[in-house]
């Protein structure tokens, strides 16, 4: 991510730092034609500071690096569970915020090849973004001056790192902790691998032929979700027989846990590797 978010924010007038503390991450940074900066000695000139580090040593990074910010700067990073969390490190005067790429969405519409390889985002294809300021309990009310061109500034930046963006979302930061692990992670892309899961069993376990397998479920898996999500057809009365056997079969009566805030913590403990979230 520190790759694909420095890719973009070249492309602008910033003024830029790379840090970096591995010597094969130093490595790849040089090897894009760019100077590694000390973080200790570049931390308090940055408006922003983002870090574009795994979830789990967020809060050791953020112990080294915000202690040199100065007053008015925002620490930035990518994914909210360690904000959520209470992992982050504070300083009077620094902000924190979060903002998670949505990616382009399977309803985009799509123009050109570019715009079809970019799966991800951030390259050729337009997505949107949700983002979250921390103290924030309604991110639709109003902020004072400090805050609103704290927002203002982190906005430009994200709409920067993760271009093209279509729009920016502002949320609290459980409820982008809500929605990336729970309903995303948890939800999505549980049921994406379980697609994989179901797709190969019938193909090794069942012995139908591959490519006969792959046309029909890839273009299910299509109507399925413009049907269901945007109501595009109705499902046939036969389908929806199939469907209540398969929901029983498949989907535990008590799915709907996972939006407890007990669960949220205990999810985002196991993903943090702590024994519980700072609440």
């Amino acid at each position: 991510m520190g790759t694909r978010v420095s890719n973009n924010l070249n492309l602008t007038d910033a003024t830029i730092h790379y840090c970096e503390s591995s010597p094969s991450g130093i490595e790849r940074v040089e090897a894009l034609g760019r100077t590694v900066s000390d973080i200790d000695e570049v931390a308090g000139e940055c408006d922003v500071v983002i870090l574009a580090v795994p979830d789990v040593v967020l809060g050791k990074v953020s112990e080294q690096v915000v202690p040199k910010m100065k007053a008015g700067s925002v620490l930035l990073t990518l994914d909210p569970a360690a904000a959520y969390a209470g992992l982050l490190a504070t300083q009077e005067g620094v902000l924190q915020a979060c903002a998670h790429p949505a990616h382009p969405s399977v309803f985009l519409e799509r123009t050109s090849a570019e715009e079809w390889a970019d799966t991800f985002g951030g390259i050729a294809a337009p997505q949107e973004v949700v983002a979250a300021l921390e103290g924030e309990e309604d991110a639709s009310a109003g902020a004072d001056d400090e805050r609103a061109a704290a927002k203002k500034r982190v906005e430009d930046v994200i709409r920067a790192i993760y271009a093209p963006v279509i729009d920016v979302h502002w949320v609290t930061v459980k409820q982008l902790a809500q929605l990336e692990p729970t309903l995303v992670e948890t939800t999505g892309c549980m049921i994406g691998q379980f697609l994989k899961d179901s797709m190969d069993y019938a193909i090794n376990e069942q012995g139908i032929p591959e490519d006969a397998v792959k046309a029909i479920f890839y273009g299910h898996i299509f109507i399925s979700l413009t049907n269901a999500l945007r109501g595009s057809n109705p499902f046939s009365d036969a389908c929806l027989l199939a469907m209540d056997y398969g929901r029983e079969s498949i989907i535990r009566e008590d799915w709907q846990k996972i939006w407890k805030d007990s669960e949220l913590d205990s999810v985002i403990a196991k993903m943090l590797k702590i024994d519980a979230v700072k609440r």
